[in-house]
């Protein structure tokens, strides 16, 4: 098995997929995330540059180094850089496992959304820490679908959904790290380790969040695994369908849809 590995593929819909998360998840999730002037930040898993785009524009006198496995998503994190007119990042190829980089390089670390793929989250997170300088930051994002509940209830959906974290955990991930955040970093060796919890409550009054986060964020990402979930044969044909149609069902006038991500920042 892999030390890491990317469920939902690389494919162009899972890039818009994570783009439109980004965008439609910026106050929730980094309202709070700025860095000061002249700090160097190290972004660790920076996948399409999705959340990099974020973390320049929230600290655009900081220097950022975002590093990715994939030398496709660099590409693609690149070009968006460069199309947006960002000009306070640097990207290299790297596994988060061994970074190139010397001991207390970096003022901070930030890691969005990249523990949930790696077969040892804890380990990648101590190999991440001699390379803050003494009392550095960390900042860890990840969710939870476990977090995940919906009107109207329906039992193929949450079936879905339960196919995607078994999917995950068979390619060495975990879809419920969220909710271990603490334990992780703590383990990890951090200090003054405080999570939050980031609900993202939806119903029909905000529209914005309808469109980006249960459709085209949330719902679109389970969908995007039919495939492997009939090849492995989770669900049949009929019984996928309707769940999909069921979450798709929570986006309409009388739906609601509530997923909680979790944000935990310590210092080395």
């Amino acid at each position: 098995m892999p030390e890491n590995h990317y469920v939902h593929g690389y494919s162009s819909r899972e890039s818009e997929r994570l783009a439109d998360q980004a965008e439609t998840l910026t106050e929730l999730l980094h309202h709070d995330t700025h860095y000061p002037a002249g700090c160097r930040v190290l972004e660790a898993g920076c996948g399409i540059g999705a959340q990099t785009v974020i973390l320049a524009r929230n600290s655009p006198e900081a220097q950022i180094t975002s590093v990715d496995i994939s030398k496709d998503s660099l590409k693609q994190a690149q070009d968006r850089i460069r199309d947006e007119g960002i000009t306070n990042v640097v990207f290299q190829q790297g596994d988060i496992f061994h970074l190139p980089f010397l001991p207390e390089s970096f003022d901070h670390i930030f890691v969005c959304f990249v523990l949930e793929h790696l077969t040892d989250p804890q380990r990648a997170l101590g190999q991440l820490r001699p390379l803050l300088k003494e009392d550095g930051t960390i900042t860890v994002i990840e969710g939870d679908h476990g977090s995940t509940f919906f009107h109207p209830i329906n039992a193929d959906a949450h079936r879905a959904i339960d196919c995607l974290v078994e999917l995950q955990q068979k390619a060495g991930g975990n879809a419920l790290i969220g909710r271990q955040l603490f334990p992780l970093v703590s383990g990890a060796g951090f200090v003054g380790v405080h999570v939050s919890p980031r609900m993202v409550y939806v119903d029909s009054s905000r529209p914005a969040l309808v469109e980006g986060f249960t459709k085209r964020t949330f719902t679109a990402m389970v969908e995007g695994i039919g495939r492997e979930v009939e090849k492995e044969g989770l669900m049949n044909q009929e019984a996928w369908e309707r769940g999909i149609a069921a979450l798709c069902r929570t986006a309409e006038t009388d739906g609601v849809f509530c997923y909680t991500f979790f944000k935990a920042v310590a210092r080395r």
